[in-house]
Formats: C-alpha cells, sequence, structure tokens
C-alpha cells in the first residue's frame, strides 16, 4: 500500500514525532509519499531532517502558474468532484473566520496533490494536524477520490474548532487519529455521533534506541540541580511562569541551573525577565535543538519541567521519561494519562506559580530509593504507550494500509 503524507511543514525541529511514523512505515514495508507545502530553511536543518527534506514534495515551490494548470487539470478530468469540493469549501468558509481566498488557496494546492496521488498511485492520504492540512487532504480526497485521515494533536484544533470546522473535516475523512484519550474526547463534542466509531488512537511515539534503561539509577553530582524545559519559547508552554517558581526557588537559597531547550516568539521577553530577576548565571537559552541533542541535554539534568497552559502530550515528556530524567508538569490535557502523580512524575496546578514552587522543593527532598522509583515507572510507561513499531503499526491497520 502507498500513503501520502500530507503536512503543512516538513521536516520541522518541534515535529520529530512525524518523522518517526514515516520512518517506523517504511520498515514495515509500507511506501510513503512525503507532500508538504513547505520547509524550513535546509541549511539550518540537520542530517536526519535534510534526508527528509530531499525526500519531500513541495507543493508552493512549483511556480504559480504550475499550481494553476493543475486546478484546470482538475476541473476537466473530474468536473463533478470538482464542483463537490467547491461546494464543501463554501460550507467551510460560511463556519470560518478565515477570508475565502485562504480556503481557495487551500483547494489550488489540493489539486496539485491529487495530481501527485494520480501519478504516484496513491492509495490513501493521511495528514497531521486538523487545521489546514486536514482541509487540504479533504479536499484533496473529494477530487480525487482516495481516503484520507488525519492525526489530531491539540491544542490549537481544540482552541477553534468551530472556525476549523472540526465536523466537517471528520465526516469526510475515513479515519480520525487522537493522540490521547483526552484528545479522543474533544473530538467528540465536535463530531456527529455516528462518526465517533471513526476515531481512534494512536500515540505518538519514540524509536527503541531512544529507552535507556541504564540511565534509571543514575545519581545526581554535585550540590546544584539541573532542570530542563524543552519547548518552544511561547505563550501556551508557560515559560514565564516557570521562571517566576525558578526564581522563588533560588532565592529560598537552592543552588540550581535551568535550561530553557527551544526558540520562538517570546525568547526577547524572557531574556528581559531573565535579566530584571537577576537570573543570567542560573538560566540557559540553547536555541532550537535537534533529537541529538535533546539526549545530550537529558543525560545531564536532573529534571524536566514543563508547566504548560494548553497541549496535546508533548513528546519532550516521553523523551524524558525514556532515558530516566524525572518529569514535573501541569495536569492538563493528556499529560495525566502519561505523567501520574509521585507514580510517574510530578503534577502540578496549572497557572500556578506556588504550586510549581512546592514541586521543585518536594522534589529535592527525594531519596535515592523514591527517585529510582519514580524513574523505573515513568520508563515502563512510556515504553509500554510510546513505542514508535507499535504505533505505527497501529495506524496502519487503523487506515487499512495492514491488517
Amino acid at each position: 500500500m502507498k500513503i501520502l503524507y500530507l503536512i503543512n511543514q516538513y521536516p520541522k525541529v518541534s515535529h520529530t514525532f512525524i518523522r518517526r511514523e514515516i520512518l517506523s512505515h517504511e520498515e514495515n514495508g509500507i511506501e510513503v509519499l512525503r507532500v508538504a507545502m513547505r520547509s524550513d530553511d535546509p541549511n539550518d536543518m540537520s542530517k536526519v531532517d535534510f534526508t527528509e527534506y530531499e525526500k519531500t514534495h513541495y507543493v508552493l515551490k512549483q511556480p504559480k502558474f504550475e499550481l494553476l494548470k493543475h486546478v484546470f487539470s482538475a476541473i476537466r478530468e473530474n468536473p463533478k468532484s470538482f464542483l463537490k469540493a467547491l461546494k464543501v469549501l463554501f460550507k467551510m468558509h460560511s463556519a470560518s473566520k478565515q477570508s475565502l481566498l485562504i480556503h481557495l488557496i487551500y483547494l489550488v494546492e489540493s489539486c496539485n496533490v491529487a495530481k501527485v496521488c494520480k501519478e504516484s498511485g496513491v492509495d490513501h492520504i493521511h495528514a497531521h494536524f486538523g487545521t489546514n492540512p486536514a482541509e487540504v487532504a479533504m479536499y484533496t480526497s473529494i477530487i480525487s477520490g482516495v481516503p484520507y485521515s488525519f492525526t489530531v494533536h491539540g491544542p490549537e484544533e481544540f482552541d477553534k474548532p468551530l472556525t476549523l470546522n472540526l465536523n466537517q473535516k471528520i465526516k469526510y475523512a475515513s479515519r480520525v487519529i487522537a493522540i490521547t484519550n483526552y484528545c479522543k474526547s474533544q473530538l467528540f463534542r465536535w463530531a456527529d455521533y455516528e462518526d465517533w466509531q471513526k476515531v481512534g488512537i494512536v500515540h505518538c511515539g519514540l524509536e527503541d534506541n531512544f529507552f535507556n534503561e541504564q540511565t534509571l539509577n543514575s545519581k545526581r553530582e554535585g550540590d546544584e540541580y539541573r532542570f530542563l524545559c524543552i519547548g518552544r519559547l511561547c505563550e501556551q508552554k508557560g515559560q514565564l511562569l516557570l521562571l517566576e517558581a525558578f526564581s522563588r526557588f533560588i532565592n529560598a537559597g537552592f543552588k540550581a541551573h535551568l535550561t530553557l531547550a527551544g526558540d520562538g516568539e517570546m525568547r526577547a521577553e524572557i531574556e528581559s525577565f531573565i535579566k530584571q530577576h537577576n537570573l543570567q548565571g542560573n538560566v540557559t537559552i540553547t536555541g532550537w535543538v535537534d533529537s541529538i541533542e535533546i539526549k545530550e541535554l537529558l543525560s545531564k539534568s536532573d529534571a524536566m519541567l514543563l508547566p504548560s497552559f494548553a497541549e496535546g502530550l508533548p513528546v519532550a515528556i516521553m523523551e524524558a521519561m525514556a532515558t530516566g530524567v524525572p518529569v514535573i508538569s501541569t495536569a492538563i490535557a493528556g499529560i495525566p494519562e502519561l505523567v501520574v502523580d509521585k507514580v510517574t512524575g510530578f503534577l502540578v496546578f496549572p497557572g500556578s506559580v506556588s504550586s510549581l514552587e512546592e514541586a521543585l522543593v518536594a522534589f529535592t527532598k527525594l531519596n535515592q530509593i523514591e527517585l529510582d522509583a519514580i524513574r523505573k515507572r515513568a520508563f515502563e510507561a512510556v515504553k509500554k504507550e510510546h513505542n514508535i513499531t507499535t504505533e505505527a503499526e497501529k495506524l496502519a491497520v487503523l487506515v487499512g494500509a495492514k491488517e
């Protein structure tokens, strides 16, 4: 079977879970075509991402006249299907705050993807995210007759489900994939009851080589606590709240260093906070890091902190648990499905500086036996539920690529 993976931007440093899923399919003998609208600058890519870049067809890299030529081809070859796609487009626009032009651009993109489907003999289309990739996949499916599915991650899909018209995307899909039970429950809110049966759960996963049992009994060196936060520097990840709690922790007399691994639109504001609170010697911002660098950072950390305000289920949490690094995070969305408070990690109240500060202090009071027990339970939980080989096979079965 041949699956076309449709993504808005690929490869992307924060979307390693898509690459892992694709590569696992290929290891299982499923042919995968990678199609994306755009990419990051290839000069800034890691070696593994550059390899993916070279395998990917980019819709918007074509001249505009080529894109329009595919539209006329779609009208000529499948006039009824094109008209149906156009009718669905106007229905999408009526529920959306986006301009009609944006939806028409998605239709133009879908005509190009439909051409790829026809020329390459694609059997199924799978999109990641219920945002514009799912809309392009839907129009492509209507025009080409190739069934489609899409994976919903959150939180963006659940911030504006009516604007994104999730109901229509679910209606026309053959399958809809949720990454957690929480995610599934949110899809049930917006899907018609008869479409609930389409929704299945497939977790994001890690490769076998990410699971390292040798780190489960490692001991902290020195008297300084080394904390790590992995994630885009943006409003949803809660880094400013983390810095406020960390500042209180430092002022209480604890020796600690915090590494913020990532970059993003709030970097300047975060750097300003660090300077204002005299934390320059206690906080480092690395910028974007690849999977190899993440492993290195985790190997030097005592705990991973992620006080997010909105989430799906962060892959960074899985990576920490798989390498024996205890996690302190917020009790939101799908996080409690993996991080069970004082069992496989630590949960704090979202939006609460004092709750996070208390968790940091409580972490320092754990003895080695308690710490090792949490690490072991966390490792076993993530290995059971988030192995990419197992999860990719689940997806292949759900979309009909494997029996």
